[in-house]
C-alpha cells in the first residue's frame, strides 16, 4: 500500500534533514610518542619517534575532513604538537602552542580534534614545547581537494612527501643548555631528507637503496617542506625539472624551475616527469646563504632502470637576489578552483581598504648577558598559564599586558623587554604587516590561523610610497614569508579568525629565545559563529587549573 502524501513528505523531509546534518568524514589516529636511538647522520642520537617512525606518520585527508589525533606522551617531560599551516578555523584551542594549550604531562594522553576547513595543500606538524623540535617528532600533513573541485593539472601517477631540513648531532639537553646559557646553536652538522642524511659523493653507491621510485614516462607530485631549524634549503634533481603547482595551500601559475629555494617552515608541491633514460638519479638538498653549505642526497630510481646515477651533481644558485627573483615569479593561479575561504571578497584583496599597518622589526641583543631575540624591542616569554586560557577565564590582567609593542617601532636598538607579547587585533579588520629585516641573515616568519597575501619583498626600508610596487592582483596566499638581509616584505590579510594566534620566526633558535608574539582576535559578540567554546576535555594549568569551566560563547 502506497504511503499517504503527508507521510511521504514527512519521510522525505527527515531524509533531507539527516543528509543536511551529516558530518564530514573523520580520520582517527593514535600516536605513541617516545624516544628511540637512531643515527640519521651516522652518530647515535635520542630521536623523538611517533609509532616508532621518524619522520612521523602522514596525516592525510581531504578538504573539510575532521582529524582526531590521540597523543600518548611517553617522554620524560611535557609535550605539545602544533600543525604548521592548518588554519584551525574558530579553534585556536587545538593550535598546540604554549600560548594556547597546557602541555601533555609525561605518561598521559590528550586528543586533538580539528577540521581542515576549506584547505588543500602541503603542511607538516612538529613538537612545539621546549626545544623538542631539535630531536625530531615531525611529520607531513597533506590535504587533497574534494572530487567536485577540479585540480588544474592531470592527476599524477603518485605523490612523494619530502621533508628536508638542517640537523644537529648534539644531544637535545646540550642544545637546550646552549640557548639557555645565552649562546647560539651554531652551524648544523648536516641536512636530512625524510630523516636520512646521504652524503654527497663523486661516485654512486651501488648498494644504495632508492628513497623514491618512478615509472618511465609518468608524472609524480613531490611535496617539499623545510622542517629545519636554521637554514633555507635548495632542492633540485639531476637531469629533471620541476613544475611548481602549489605553495602552502594555493594553486600557482605553473612555472618550470631547475631548483627551488624552500625557506624555513615553507612547503611547495611540484610535478616531476620521468622523461629521462631509465636509471638512477639523485635528489639534492643543500643549505643556502651559509659560508659553507652542507648537503644531502636521496636516490630516485626509475622502475626497471639499471643505469647508475650521473656523476655530475647540479650546483645550487648563489646569492639571495636569485631567490628574490624566484619569489617574484611565483603567482597565484586565478583560474583554478580551490577550497578556500573568501572573507570580505579577499580574492580582490587589492581593493579592500587597509585599516591598520603593523611593522615587525626583528632584532638581536642581550638580556642579563644572555642572547635574546625580539620583535619591536619585546622578547616574548611563555607564562605558566597559557595566554588563551588566561583570556578566556577573564584573568588576563594577572598573566600579561596587551600591546607592549608599537605598530611602528621606529629605530629598534638592542635594548629589550622580556614579557609575554600579545597584540590586540580587531575582528575582521583588513591589515597590512610589514616585516623589516635589518640583520645579515635571511629571516622567515609564520602566522598561525591564517593565510595572507604575500604582496612584496624589496631591498631597503619600507615607506607608504612602496605600496605602489605591491602585487595587488595575483600574490600567492600562504602562511610564511621570507625576508632577505636589508630587505622588507609586505603581507595583507583579514583578521577574521577569532582566537589567539602565533606570529613567530621560522628559526627555532630565534623563536625559542623570544622572537614571536600572539595576536588576540576576539569575537565582539561572543558568538559561536565566530569561535568555539573551551572544549570539555581541555587541560587546565597555571592559575586557571581549578577554576570552574564556563561556556563563554553563545549562539
Amino acid at each position: 500500500m502506497a504511503p499517504s502524501s503527508s507521510l511521504f513528505s514527512l519521510l522525505l523531509f527527515a531524509l533531507l534533514l539527516g543528509t543536511a546534518r551529516a558530518e564530514d568524514p573523520y580520520h582517527f589516529h593514535t600516536w605513541d610518542v617516545k624516544y628511540a636511538t637512531l643515527s640519521p647522520l651516522g652518530t647515535p642520537q635520542k630521536i623523538i619517534t611517533i609509532n616508532d617512525q621518524f619522520p612521523g606518520p602522514r596525516l592525510n585527508g581531504t578538504s573539510n575532513n575532521n582529524i582526531v589525533v590521540n597523543v600518548f606522551n611517553h617522554l620524560d617531560e611535557p609535550l605539545l604538537f602544533t600543525w604548521n599551516g592548518i588554519q584551525q578555523r574558530k579553534n585556536s584551542w587545538q593550535e598546540g602552542l604554549p600560548g594556547t594549550n597546557c602541555p601533555i604531562p609525561p605518561g598521559t594522553n590528550v586528543t586533538y580534534k580539528f577540521q581542515v576547513k576549506d584547505q588543500i595543500g602541503s603542511y607538516y606538524y612538529y613538537p612545539s614545547t621546549s626545544l623538542h623540535r631539535a630531536a625530531g617528532g615531525y611529520g607531513p600533513i597533506t590535504v587533497h581537494s574534494r572530487e567536485l573541485i577540479p585540480v588544474p593539472y592531470d592527476f599524477p601517477e603518485a605523490e612523494h612527501t619530502v621533508l628536508v631540513g638542517d640537523w644537529y648531532t648534539k644531544p637535545l639537553p646540550d642544545l637546550t643548555k646552549l640557548l639557555d646559557s645565552g649562546r647560539s646553536l651554531g652551524r648544523p652538522e648536516g641536512v636530512l631528507i625524510n630523516g636520512k642524511g646521504g652524503k654527497i659523493e663523486s661516485n654512486p653507491n651501488p648498494k644504495e637503496e632508492p628513497m623514491f621510485t618512478m615509472l618511465p614516462g609518468k608524472t609524480y607530485r613531490y611535496r617539499f617542506c623545510n622542517v629545519g631549524m636554521k637554514n633555507s634549503i635548495n632542492v633540485r634533481f639531476q637531469k629533471h625539472s620541476m613544475k611548481l603547482v602549489e605553495v602552502e595551500g594555493s594553486h600557482t601559475v605553473q612555472n618550470i624551475y631547475d631548483s627551488l629555494d624552500v625557506h624555513l617552515g615553507q612547503c611547495y608541491a611540484v610535478l616531476v616527469t620521468a622523461d629521462q633514460e631509465p636509471g638512477d638519479y639523485y635528489l639534492i638538498a643543500s643549505t643556502r646563504f651559509t659560508k659553507e653549505a652542507v648537503a644531502s642526497r636521496a636516490l630516485v630510481r626509475y622502475d626497471g632502470g639499471k643505469a647508475p646515477a650521473p656523476a655530475e651533481i647540479p650546483e645550487a644558485p648563489v646569492g639571495w637576489a636569485w631567490s628574490l627573483n624566484q619569489f617574484r615569479s611565483q603567482r597565484w593561479n586565478l583560474t583554478a578552483s580551490a577550497a578556500r575561504p573568501n572573507p570580505q571578497g579577499s580574492y580582490h584583496y587589492g581593493k579592500i581598504n587597509i585599516t591598520r599597518t603593523i611593522k615587525i622589526v626583528n632584532s638581536a641583543g642581550a638580556v642579563d648577558g644572555k642572547l635574546r631575540y625580539a620583535i619591536n624591542g619585546v622578547s616574548h616569554v611563555n607564562p605558566e598559564t597559557p595566554l588563551k586560557l588566561a583570556e578566556y577565564f577573564r584573568v588576563a590582567d594577572k598573566v600579561f599586558k596587551y600591546n607592549l609593542i608599537k605598530d611602528d617601532p621606529g629605530e629598534v636598538g638592542e635594548t629589550m623587554t622580556m614579557a609575554p607579547d600579545v597584540v590586540n587585533a580587531t575582528f575582521r579588520d583588513f591589515i597590512e604587516i610589514i616585516f623589516e629585516n635589518r640583520e645579515k641573515s635571511v629571516q622567515t616568519w609564520h602566522l598561525s590561523g591564517y593565510s595572507f597575501f604575500s604582496v612584496a619583498i624589496e631591498p631597503g626600508k619600507w615607506t607608504p610610497a612602496k605600496r605602489s610596487n605591491y602585487n595587488l592582483l595575483d600574490a600567492v596566499s600562504r602562511n610564511t614569508i621570507q625576508v632577505y638581509p636589508g630587505c622588507w616584505a609586505a603581507v595583507m590579510l583579514t583578521m577574521d579568525n577569532a582566537g589567539m594566534w602565533n606570529l613567530r620566526a621560522g628559526s627555532t633558535e630565534r623563536a625559542y629565545l623570544g622572537q614571536q608574539l600572539y595576536f588576540s582576535v576576539l569575537s565582539p559578540e561572543l558568538s559561536l559563529r565566530d569561535e568555539y567554546n573551551l572544549p570539555d576535555d581541555q587541560l587546565l594549568c597555571g592559575i586557571v587549573k581549578d577554576m570552574p569551566r564556563t561556556k563563554l560563547y553563545t549562539i
